[in-house]
C-alpha cells in the first residue's frame, strides 16, 4: 500500500513531529541538526555557533582526504618491456617510458603498449600457383611494435592489419610461382618474395611494425595427388645427391690427374737433359778420341772393337766359342751352369778336354746337343 494513500496521512515520511505537513525536511537543516548532535566530538556546542564550526572543519576534512584520495589514484607503472601512450582529453599527448609515473586522473589516460616481445603471427591456406596448380602453404612471421603510436592509432588494429596483409603478399606470390618451386627448390626465394612484399604493403599503412623474420614452414599437394608428388621429390633429391656424388668425385680425380701430368712434365724435362747430356758427352768424347785415331788408326780401331764387345759380352749369359778355327760353335750356357753352382753349393769344373771334344754337350740343353750332333756331322 501506498505511504501517500488517501486517509493515510500518518504514514508520511516527510511529516514533522509538530503534524505540519511542511514537505521535505531543508538541507541546511539537516547539515545543522548532525553539528549540533555531534559538536560535542569537534570540541564544539549544540548550539547554532557549534554547527558552523563543525560545518567548516567537516568540509576541509573532506577535501583534505578528496586530495589525497585523487593524488594517489593518479600513480601508475608502465612495465619494462612496455611503452605508455599519455591521451589528454582523448588527444594524443606524448609517451612515457617504463617505471612509477602519475596522471591526472579523469584528464590523462594511459595506454601501455609491450615494444620488446617478439610476436608470431601464422597464416596458411589452399593457393593456386601460376602453374594452375593446388597447394597448401603454412607460414609464420615474427613482429615487433617499435612505434607506439602508429600502432594504436594508424588503424583500427594493427594485428588484424597485419594478417591481412600478409594473406595477401603470401597468395601473390604463390600465385606467381610455379608448383615444383614452392614444393621444392624454391622455397627460400618464396620465402625472401613474401617477406618483401609483406613490408611494401605495411609501410603504406605505417603500422609502427617491424617483420623479425618470416618462416616457411610446411608447403604440400592436396592429398588426393600427395603420393605421386612425394615420389617426384624423393626422384628430384636423388637426382641432387647424384650430381653431389659426381661433383665430389670430379674433385677428387681431378687433382690426382693434374698430379701426374706434371709429374709427366718432370720426368719429360728429366729425359730432355739426360739426352741433351748424353750426347754431349758422346761429342766430348769422340773429340777426344778422333786426335788418338788419326794418330794410330789401327790401334785405336781395335781398342774400340775390344771395349764394344766386352760391353756386349757383359750383359749376355751365353758364350759362343769357336773351336779349332772350323766351322763348328760350342755353346757354354753360363746361367745354367750358375744356376745349378748355386743350388747344389758346389764348385763345377768344365775340364780343357770338353772345351777341345765338339761331340761333347750339355746334358741340361737339348736343342745345343741337337746343334752339336750336326756340326759334328758335318765336321766329320
Amino acid at each position: 500500500m501506498a505511504w501517500n494513500e488517501p486517509g493515510k496521512d500518518d504514514k508520511d515520511p516527510w511529516k514533522n513531529k509538530g503534524g505540519n505537513n511542511q514537505g521535505p525536511p531543508d538541507l541546511d537543516d539537516l547539515l545543522k541538526d548532525l553539528g549540533n548532535k555531534f559538536g560535542g566530538v569537534f570540541g564544539g556546542k549544540s548550539s547554532g555557533g557549534g554547527g558552523k564550526s563543525f560545518s567548516s572543519v567537516g568540509i576541509g576534512l573532506a577535501l583534505v582526504v578528496a586530495v589525497l584520495v585523487y593524488a594517489f589514484s593518479g600513480f601508475y607503472t608502465i612495465k619494462e618491456a612496455e611503452k605508455g601512450i599519455v591521451l589528454r582529453f582523448g588527444q594524443f599527448a606524448g609517451t612515457v617510458e617504463p617505471g612509477l609515473r602519475w596522471k591526472w586522473t579523469f584528464i590523462d589516460r594511459i595506454i601501455p603498449v609491450d615494444v620488446q616481445t617478439t610476436r608470431d603471427l601464422p597464416a596458411s591456406g589452399f593457393m593456386l600457383t601460376q602453374d594452375e596448380n593446388v597447394v597448401r602453404v603454412e607460414m609464420q612471421i615474427q613482429y615487433r611494435v617499435v612505434e607506439p603510436r602508429d600502432y594504436v592509432f594508424s588503424v583500427t588494429n594493427a594485428d588484424d592489419s597485419l594478417s591481412q596483409s600478409l594473406d595477401s603478399a603470401l597468395r601473390y606470390v604463390v600465385g606467381h610461382s610455379r608448383m615444383d618451386d614452392v614444393l621444392t627448390s624454391g622455397r627460400e626465394q618464396v620465402r625472401q618474395a613474401v617477406w618483401s612484399e609483406l613490408e611494401s604493403i605495411i609501410e603504406r599503412y605505417s603500422l609502427g611494425i617491424i617483420i623479425v623474420d618470416v618462416n616457411f614452414k610446411d608447403a604440400r599437394p592436396p592429398e588426393e595427388v600427395k603420393d605421386s608428388f612425394d615420389d617426384a621429390i624423393a626422384a628430384q633429391e636423388d637426382e641432387i645427391r647424384f650430381i653431389r656424388e659426381a661433383e665430389a668425385y670430379a674433385k677428387g680425380i681431378e687433382p690426382r690427374a693434374r698430379g701426374r701430368v706434371k709429374r709427366m712434365e718432370q720426368e719429360a724435362l728429366a729425359y730432355k737433359e739426360q739426352t741433351v747430356l748424353d750426347a754431349q758427352g758422346a761429342v766430348a768424347r769422340f773429340e777426344k778420341i778422333l786426335p788418338e785415331y788419326q794418330a794410330a788408326p789401327e790401334v785405336t780401331r781395335q781398342r774400340l772393337y775390344i771395349g764394344t764387345m766386352e760391353k756386349v759380352y757383359s750383359n749376355t749369359s751365353k758364350v759362343m766359342v769357336d773351336v779349332d778355327g772350323g766351322n763348328n760353335m760350342m755353346y757354354l750356357p753360363l746361367d745354367k751352369i750358375i744356376q745349378q753352382h748355386s743350388t747344389q753349393q758346389r764348385s763345377v769344373t768344365i775340364p780343357n778336354s770338353t772345351l777341345n771334344n765338339t761331340n761333347t754337350n750339355p746334358p741340361s740343353s737339348p736343342a745345343i746337343s741337337g746343334r752339336s750332333d750336326r756340326f759334328n756331322s758335318g765336321r766329320d
